[in-house]
């Protein structure tokens, strides 16, 4: 099943970047225990839905910051 693709190329960006710097902030040290644990679920999620191009949060709030014409 292929997901419809409702994210932009600057909002797929965005997410790669706040991924990385999850990541790093993880592996560095500079946040550990739960909230690390939590912050690499969220490098995860956003990783995820920047590859696919689909955030399932969009359609609930009726966004789209793709521009592909339908």
């Amino acid at each position: 099943m292929k997901l419809p693709k409702n994210m932009g190329k600057f909002d797929r960006a965005i997410r790669f970047i706040l991924a990385i710097i999850a990541v790093t902030l993880y592996f560095t040290g500079t946040v550990e225990g739960f909230w690390g644990i939590l912050l690499l679920l969220f490098a995860i999620a956003t990783t995820f839905t920047g590859i696919s191009g689909f955030c399932p949060l969009y359609p609930i709030f009726g966004w789209n910051t793709c521009r592909i014409k339908k």
